[in-house]
């Protein structure tokens, strides 16, 4: 039996495998959305169907575009390189505070659709942050 095997057995190694899958959904899900809020016209945007970036400052867009492109890289980077792994902790927490403050926004104006959406982005953070600060959190580069 090899090591990975052995490490895919122990609980917290099946955790590792699930908690990874969930973070590079996310991170995926998010780079999608950072693509959109940071590059796409806001013409373009609306075209899909995100009203919103037409009738909010264009500095706004822009500015969730990079937060979110930033919480991607810190899903994703310090656990592959073991550098700082806490951080991906502070990126699910960051790219969760997004959403909290999505879900009303789009609830107040009506925007229904976008909430499921929404809920599944939180449910995505809510599960790293639980699961890498109690089930397989990444241990630190020595």
């Amino acid at each position: 039996m090899t090591d990975i095997n052995i490490a895919a057995a122990t609980p917290s190694g099946r955790w590792n495998v699930g908690l990874w899958f969930a973070q590079i959904l996310l991170a995926a899900l998010y780079a999608m959305a950072a693509w959109m809020h940071g590059v796409m016209s806001i013409d373009a945007l609306a075209a899909m169907g995100a009203v919103w970036t037409a009738e909010a400052p264009l500095v706004l867009v822009r500015f969730i575009g990079l937060m979110e492109f930033l919480g991607v890289i810190g899903l994703i980077l310090p656990g592959l390189t073991g550098i700082r792994p806490r951080v991906t902790i502070w990126a699910a927490i960051g790219l969760l505070a997004i959403q909290a403050l999505a879900i009303p926004f789009h609830f107040f104006r009506g925007e229904y659709p976008a909430l499921p959406f929404n809920l599944i982005y939180a449910a995505l953070c809510v599960f790293v942050i639980w699961g890498r600060l109690s089930k397989a959190p990444f241990s630190t580069r020595a």
